[in-house]
């Protein structure tokens, strides 16, 4: 199988069942941005130096391929039919708890801080505002077509992940948060 099939020269892509629509499609957006959040957090993941981030990245890679299927899939009797599975409330429970860990080994908050520091903290700063456009598109397509709501849950919850994590990329270098003060004039 040849990796090109030139369906794709007039801007138009197949969805998961046949469907076709325009590559600048509601849904196209939705799947592309999550796509593309699991580049950039692939990309976190090689710089990390960290296990334990590196096997949540795994997981949260996995999900997110997923999540892209499903959101490919408009029809959930195709979803059904071709194991395309489900958000879990299970993988946001993992997140959570993960979150909850690695927040013991933090300092509290006391200001904005500002994406930098160690170059892993930097990428998973990145990860987290891909993570935020993801969410964004796939509320937008939810005013068009109905999705699962675990769908916006987990994002929500992966962009805390992904900030707790930039955070403490920093704390176990002894970098500090870069933090942010107001301009002042």
């Amino acid at each position: 199988m040849k990796i090109y099939t030139r369906r794709g020269d007039q801007g138009e892509t197949d969805l998961f069942g046949g469907l076709r629509v325009g590559k600048d499609d509601v849904r196209v957006e939705a799947y592309g941005a999550v796509d593309e959040l699991n580049s950039v957090v692939g990309l976190a993941s090689a710089q990390t130096r960290q296990v334990d981030i590196r096997k949540l990245c795994d997981a949260v890679q996995s999900a997110l391929f997923d999540l892209g299927a499903y959101l490919a899939t408009p029809e959930e009797s195709r979803r059904e039919k071709s194991g395309v599975p489900k958000p879990e409330r299970e993988q946001i429970i993992e997140l959570e708890e993960a979150i909850d860990l690695f927040e013991e080994e933090l300092a509290p908050l006391k200001n904005f801080v500002l994406p930098g520091g160690s170059i892993p903290s930097a990428s998973f700063h990145l990860a987290r505002t891909v993570c935020r456009r993801a969410e964004r598109n796939c509320v937008a397509l939810t005013r068009i077509s109905p999705i699962d709501p675990l769908v916006l849950g987990y994002l929500n919850r992966l962009s805390d992940f992904l900030f707790v994590v930039a955070r403490l990329e920093n704390a176990r270098a002894n970098v500090p948060d870069v933090e942010w003060s107001a301009r002042r004039k």
